[in-house]
C-alpha cells in the first residue's frame, strides 16, 4: 500500500503547480511537506499497519499528513473539523488511532475554505495497529449507530481515480479546478485532490466560501478551469446577478442532490457555462454523471460500475462490504450494496434517475446529517421523554420535556454533542407527540405541526 501515492499521485513535473492554496505549491514543495510530515509520524512509530486520525481542517498541513501517513503504509481517519470536543472523543474511542494529528490553538471563524495553521502530532496509549487493509476511514454521519465507519483501500481510491478519467467532461491535464468542497469528504477527497494530483490538473481552493474570494480565484488565471462543489455554492454563485466574465470557466460541476430547477436555470444564464452534476457515496465515490446538463435529472453510470434497480431502490455491485465493525447487514449483501436511495435506471438508455432517499440521511450545506443521529442525542438528554427529528428545508426537532428547566438547556447541551451544521434550527417543546395506532411516533411534519 506504501508506494501508491508515488505511483498514482506524485508523478509528474517538480516544478508543475498542483496545488494554490493561498499561493502555488509545486510537486517539488508539496513533497517536502510530504516528507516533513513524515518524518514526524515515524518518530511517533507510525509505520506499515499502523493508524493514524486527521482532525485537521482543509490545509496544507491536512493534504501533507495524509499522504505521509499513506506513503508509510498506514491506515487514516478522517474527522471533520467542525466535530465537537464529544463527537471527536466518541470518534477516538470507537477508531482506536495509534496517532491523532491536529491544528494547534483555535481555528479562525469565517467563512473559509482552506486554512493555515500548525499541526501538532501526538501518540495514543490506547491505540491499535489496522485490523483491515483499508486506506481511508470515513464516518459518514457521525461517529456512532450502525452502517457509519467506512472503509476504502488504497486499489479501491485508484479504481475511483481510473473511472475519473474515463468520463468525459472531467477537467484534461493543464487545466484547473478551484474546489469548493472539503477535501475532507469524498468529492474534494477523491474527485477534487487525488484526481487532480493524478492527472496534472491544478487544484485551487479559494481563501473564503465567499462569492468574490470564489470567482476572484477564477480569474486569477487563464487555465481553462472547472469549479466544483455542492448545492449550496450554486446557489450562492447564483445569487449574483451580474457576475464578471469568466472567459477561462468552462462549467460548474455538483455533488450531491439535484440542484433546484429554478436555481440551475439562474445560474446558467448567469455564466453561461454547464451546469454539471455528480451522484456519488462514501461507500462507493463517484456513481454517475452528467457533467454537460444534458440529461437532467438523469446521469450516466460511471464506467467500470455496475448500477442497478432493485424494487424502486439503486443497488450498486461491490465484491466486500465497505463497513467495519457493527453494520447494518441489509445494507451490503450478496454482493450488491444497497444505497437506500429510491431511483430506476433506463432499459433502453442505461441512464439513473434518484428520486430520493429512503432513509433518515439528509444533507444540510452540503453537509451529510443522519437524523436519526441528533434524534438519539436530543432524546438522551436530561429530562427529554420524547424526540422526534424532521427535516423540511432545515432540520428541526419536537421533544416532550415537562420540566421548564430543562427544556431551557436543550439548546447548550446539544451545542456540546452535536456539530453546528447537525443541530435543530428549531426545537418545539409540545405535551405529547402523536402516535399511530400501533404505538409508533408520527413523522409526519403536517401532523407534527399540530401537537400542542
Amino acid at each position: 500500500m506504501s508506494t501508491w501515492v508515488d505511483r498514482t499521485l506524485f508523478v509528474g513535473p517538480d516544478d508543475e503547480t498542483c496545488l494554490h492554496v493561498g499561493a502555488p505549491i509545486s510537486r517539488a514543495e508539496l513533497r517536502r511537506e510530504v516528507e516533513q510530515r513524515q518524518a514526524v509520524l515515524e518518530g511517533l512509530g507510525v509505520s506499515s499497519g499502523g493508524t493514524v486520525a486527521l482532525r485537521l481542517p482543509p490545509s496544507l498541513a491536512y493534504v501533507a499528513n495524509l499522504l505521509a501517513a499513506w506513503r508509510l503504509g498506514a491506515q487514516v481517519s478522517l474527522l471533520d473539523h467542525r466535530l465537537t470536543q464529544y463527537e471527536v472523543d466518541q470518534a477516538l474511542a470507537r477508531l482506536e488511532p495509534q496517532v491523532v494529528v491536529s491544528a494547534e490553538g483555535t481555528l479562525p471563524g469565517g467563512l473559509r475554505a482552506f486554512y493555515v495553521v500548525t499541526d501538532v502530532a501526538a501518540r495514543r496509549d490506547s491505540g491499535r495497529p489496522s485490523e483491515t487493509e483499508h486506506a481511508v476511514i470515513q464516518l459518514s454521519s457521525g461517529s456512532t449507530g450502525p452502517s457509519k465507519v467506512i472503509g476504502r483501500t488504497a486499489s479501491n481510491l485508484i479504481e475511483e481515480i481510473a473511472r475519473y478519467t474515463k468520463i468525459d467532461g472531467v477537467p484534461q491535464p493543464g487545466e484547473r479546478v478551484v474546489l469548493m468542497a472539503s477535501v475532507v469528504h469524498v468529492l474534494g477527497l477523491v474527485g477534487g485532490l487525488l484526481y487532480c494530483l493524478h492527472a496534472g490538473t491544478e487544484l485551487a481552493i479559494p481563501e473564503r466560501l465567499t462569492v468574490d474570494s470564489i470567482l476572484k480565484l477564477v480569474a486569477s488565471s487563464d487555465k481553462r478551469t472547472t469549479m466544483l462543489g455542492v448545492p449550496f455554492h450554486i446557489e450562492l454563485l447564483a445569487s449574483v446577478e451580474n457576475p464578471p466574465e469568466l472567459p477561462q470557466l468552462a462549467r460548474m460541476t455538483t455533488g450531491g442532490e439535484l440542484v433546484r430547477s429554478e436555481v440551475w436555470q439562474r445560474f446558467t444564464s448567469r455564466y453561461g457555462v454547464p451546469l454539471g452534476n455528480m451522484y456519488g457515496m462514501t461507500e462507493v465515490g463517484v456513481i454517475a454523471t452528467d457533467l454537460f446538463g444534458e440529461n437532467r435529472p438523469s446521469l450516466m453510470p460511471a464506467p467500470g460500475l455496475n448500477v442497478a434497480e432493485d424494487e424502486g431502490e439503486i443497488v450498486i455491485e461491490m465484491a466486500h462490504s465497505p463497513y467495519l465493525g457493527l453494520s447494518d447487514p441489509s445494507r451490503w449483501a450478496d454482493g450488491f450494496l444497497r444505497t437506500k436511495d429510491a431511483g430506476t435506471v433506463s432499459a433502453s438508455t442505461g441512464l439513473l434517475t434518484i428520486h430520493g432517499r429512503l432513509d433518515s440521511q439528509v444533507s444540510v450545506g452540503g453537509l451529510k446529517v443522519d437524523l436519526t443521529e441528533v434524534e438519539h442525542t436530543l432524546a438522551a438528554l436530561p429530562g427529554v421523554e420524547n424526540a422526534v427529528v424532521v427535516y423540511d428545508n432545515g432540520i428541526e426537532a419536537y421533544a416532550v420535556v415537562p420540566d421548564p428547566t430543562d427544556a431551557a438547556a436543550l439548546e447548550t447541551l446539544l451545542a456540546q454533542r452535536l456539530a453546528a451544521y447537525k443541530r435543530p434550527r428549531a426545537i418545539h417543546v409540545v405535551e405529547q407527540l402523536p402516535r399511530t395506532a400501533t404505538g409508533k411516533l408520527v413523522r409526519a411534519q403536517s401532523v407534527l405541526k399540530t401537537a400542542k
